[in-house]
């Protein structure tokens, strides 16, 4: 069904004539300019999708790796791998095409589809930075991170997310088709004042607040880390992990600065002078880019681990051996398992031999390989 009554996603135009995208493309965008946007979301979608798969299916192939945090990065990948399939795929198809020539619903559908697993990959990564915060800190004293806790966040965040990108579908703001044409999302360019008050509030519960909490958890953190690499005689043993674990948080504070502060500055922008004129090519720089925090997720959170690793590529590497001596030795997946587990208890060992124990309380830090070690001096 088309939609060319709609005004919200025809005001989108860029010259005299009204154009509708769901049937021709702008007359002022080459071919070739969506031929690129085109080989760029094949590549990225590609990529993302690979990457969540793999993430997702050795998870749920290797025990060791189904800890309570591990559940928020499976479901980051889940979000990340459903804006792609989702996403990624129909972006890609209109943009050989030139426009959005799927019709209103698909555009709907894919507004919705995209903000709500966006949302939800964006508030994981706000749960991974505060649980890791309340395991290392230790602001509620003992407690222990559990399954159940894990859960009830992952809970909090698909439900959160649902309830702020619902409403668009409803009759509060709506969806529409971006400056180009060929992808859709919320309707940032209508001068309403219904729009403005989703947007504001859109704006603040799904950006500001995930980034306030991700940035005070991880300060926080690296406080912690360097008041205990302070208060221990031996620095090397601990500097050392303390740089990786900063390295590692700086890396993931950038690349989520890098994916969408662009896309929220443009939505800024956009809903407080609807009637700016902006190249539409330029326009839609900041919402491809976003999408390209699904291909990072997984190599920052995931493959930076040496337990994941580890496990990713013993998966891969011994498939085809598994495939063919399965019937033969059914023991020896369990038995490479726990030569793992025992490889990994030795370096957490060797890692806390470093570690003076002359003062009493617990303190938790950071191995070389990204693992939390804890321990209890005496």
């Amino acid at each position: 069904m088309d939609a060319p009554e709609n005004e919200s996603l025809l005001s989108s135009s860029s010259g005299p004539a009204r154009w509708d995208p769901f049937r021709r493309p702008l007359d002022s965008i080459q071919p070739w300019h969506f031929s690129l946007l085109a080989a760029v979301m094949l590549v990225v979608t590609s990529l993302s999708l690979a990457e969540n798969l793999a993430v997702i299916l050795v998870t749920s192939k290797f025990k060791q790796l189904r800890q309570p945090v591990n559940y928020v990065i499976v479901n980051l990948s889940v979000a990340d791998f459903l804006v792609s399939l989702t996403g990624g795929t129909i972006s890609f198809l209109t943009n050989l095409k030139g426009y959005f020539y799927l019709g209103y619903w698909a555009c709907v559908l894919e507004g919705f589809a995209v903000t709500f697993f966006g949302i939800v990959a964006l508030w994981s990564l706000a749960l991974l930075a505060f649980e890791r915060y309340i395991v290392i800190c230790r602001p509620l004293g003992n407690m222990r991170l559990r399954g159940k806790h894990a859960a009830l966040g992952i809970a909090f965040v698909w439900t959160f997310s649902f309830i702020w990108t619902i409403p668009p579908t409803m009759g509060w703001s709506s969806y529409t088709t971006s400056k180009i044409g060929t992808t859709c999302e919320p309707n940032w360019y209508s001068g309403a004042y219904t729009d403005h008050t989703y947007i504001i509030a859109f704006f603040t519960t799904c950006f500001i607040v995930p980034l306030l909490v991700i940035l005070v958890s991880y300060g926080k953190l690296m406080r912690k880390l360097r008041k205990v690499s302070d208060t221990q005689g031996r620095l090397g043993s601990t500097r050392k992990p303390e740089r990786q674990v900063t390295r590692m948080v700086v890396v993931m504070i950038i690349a989520f600065l890098i994916c969408w502060m662009p896309y929220a500055a443009f939505s800024i922008l956009v809903t407080a002078y609807p009637s700016i004129e902006l190249d539409p090519c330029l326009a839609a720089v900041p919402a491809f880019f976003s999408k390209t925090a699904t291909v990072y997720n997984p190599i920052i959170y995931v493959f930076m681990n040496k337990q994941f690793r580890k496990c990713l590529i013993q998966m891969f590497s011994c498939s085809a051996i598994d495939t063919a001596e399965s019937s033969m030795n059914p023991t020896s997946e369990r038995a490479m398992i726990t030569q793992d587990k025992r490889g990994s208890e030795m370096s957490t060992m060797a890692v806390c031999s470093t570690i003076s124990k002359r003062k009493t309380g617990d303190e938790q830090f950071y191995a070389d390989d990204g693992s939390l070690v804890s321990w209890t001096k005496t």
